[in-house]
């Protein structure tokens, strides 16, 4: 399994404000016997505590948690992405206020739910955790690169970039995408990087493992 950090040299600052945020612990050395790297026991989805868990049902939490385990990712980072894309509403049938058609848990647009097999229309007459259904088809084809933060909103966001560096630019003034998501701009210099797109994300993270929203 990987290890959750958030380490990158590109996000140093985003450390210093915030704080670590991994919610996975793993052996810091190697055991002196070797027997010992046994994994311990997985917890069951009930007793593991997750950011933004407390806003959501049981089963929500549950399914989730199971998703995030079969994808290789941290089910803080799927929660705290549902959580920004839903405006912490975690609505199913929530829309892009922009006017793109985008709807639900992870913002589905109309083509991308046509390539699942659905419809936007469809979508948000599901219940949210029937909808997990589909917020797991599409990040499938991510399984074992969405490990950190930025690389997982990526997936979501703009998957061309789940594997470039976190100074790559996604988006530039001028164009559609810019300004669809303009409010990623964090210092205003007409370019939107993948650090910048991961960092209010990566404040919703932090935010969903405050106490009264962690569980």
């Amino acid at each position: 399994m990987i290890q959750f950090s958030f380490l990158s040299p590109v996000l140093p600052w985003l450390e210093r404000l915030f704080g670590p945020a991994s919610t996975k612990q793993v052996p810091s050395r190697s055991p002196a016997n070797p027997t010992d790297w046994a994994s311990p026991p997985i917890a069951p989805e009930a007793d593991v505590m997750i950011a933004w868990g407390a806003k959501v049902t049981a089963a929500f939490k549950r399914k989730t948690i199971a998703i995030a385990r079969r994808l290789d990712m941290d089910p803080s980072h799927l929660m705290a992405i549902m959580a920004f894309e839903t405006g912490r509403t975690f609505d199913p049938a929530i829309t892009n206020r922009a006017g793109s058609g985008a709807t639900g848990l992870i913002q589905f647009m109309p083509a991308t739910a046509r390539e699942l097999g659905t419809t936007t229309g469809r979508l948000a007459l599901m219940i949210a955790v029937e909808q997990l259904d589909y917020v797991e088809r599409y990040l499938r084809p991510y399984e074992g690169r969405i490990g950190d933060l930025p690389s997982a909103y990526m997936a979501v966001l703009y998957p061309r970039a789940v594997d470039r560096p976190d100074d790559h630019v996604l988006f530039r003034k001028g164009s559609k995408a810019y300004k669809l998501n303009r409010g990623l701009d964090g210092n205003g210099n007409g370019e939107i990087t993948k650090a910048e797109a991961a960092a209010k994300v990566f404040a919703l993270l932090h935010e969903g493992l405050r106490p009264g929203l962690i569980g």
